[in-house]
């Protein structure tokens, strides 16, 4: 219970006065690069302060220079903000699209061309999407997703969701496949209580679309690559 409160804390006495200061600054100069940096320096200090530490491995496989689709494992809330300052540059994310109208934060998250997500199961929809995140690959701005769509209950990997590749097989951005575990212990599914201890993140060779037949193909590869960076328990 400590830690969860050092966690909220730390974000409250930091995000409100960088949302203050930052935001405003990105709205007259169109520049979102300040607040994104500061937002991602204040998830290191608030893991720092509860005690959670993040292992990486594997970030110089990242390609230098191209603008990226990572796709990880979901675990735990906190899979985001441990994994999102860690990669090398500056990405965008799919969000669900509730998160989008949480005030400030929501407002955030639209600076900083985050791509919202409706789980309503229509076609259209889900290409709404995708074209979004396309537009958004093209300036050179990466984009995270948890292919699994939603967090495992059990840290057992899920079936993923087919809209990150239709993304990947129409833009021909590298896949970066992402393994996260540890996270499952940190705050698992259903829990607000937070634990402290390590999250391991690991970053894997990146797969081009355009050496695979099918979405499926590249689907199934993202999925070996994924489950090579887990423990055996979570390969199921």
């Amino acid at each position: 219970m400590i830690t969860t409160l050092v966690l909220v804390a730390v974000y409250a006495i930091l995000a409100v006065p960088a949302a203050i200061l930052f935001i405003p600054w990105a709205m007259i100069t169109g520049n979102v690069e300040p607040l994104y940096n500061i937002s991602q320096l204040i998830s290191r200090a608030a893991f720092a302060a509860a005690a959670i530490r993040v292992e990486v491995a594997g970030r110089e496989r990242v390609p230098a220079g191209l603008a990226c689709i990572f796709m990880s494992n979901h675990l735990s809330n906190l899979d985001p903000p441990a994994l999102i300052p860690r990669i090398p540059g500056r990405t965008s994310a799919f969000l669900k699209r509730s998160l989008m109208r949480i005030p400030i934060l929501g407002y955030g998250f639209k600076l900083g061309e985050f791509v919202p997500v409706d789980r309503d199961g229509r076609v259209e929809s889900a290409q709404e999407s995708v074209a979004v995140a396309r537009r958004v690959l093209e300036k050179g701005i990466h984009i995270t997703t948890f292919v699994e769509g939603t967090r495992s209950r059990d840290g057992r990997m899920l079936p993923f969701k087919k809209g990150p590749f239709y993304l990947a097989m129409e833009s021909g951005a590298p896949c970066v496949p992402v393994s996260i575990h540890g996270s499952e212990r940190r705050m698992p599914k259903g829990s607000f209580s937070i634990r402290p201890g390590t999250v391991h993140i690991s970053f894997h060779a990146p797969l081009y679309p355009r050496n695979f037949a099918t979405r499926e193909d590249l689907m199934e590869a993202v999925r070996v690559a994924i489950a090579s960076g887990l423990p055996d328990w979570m390969r199921a």
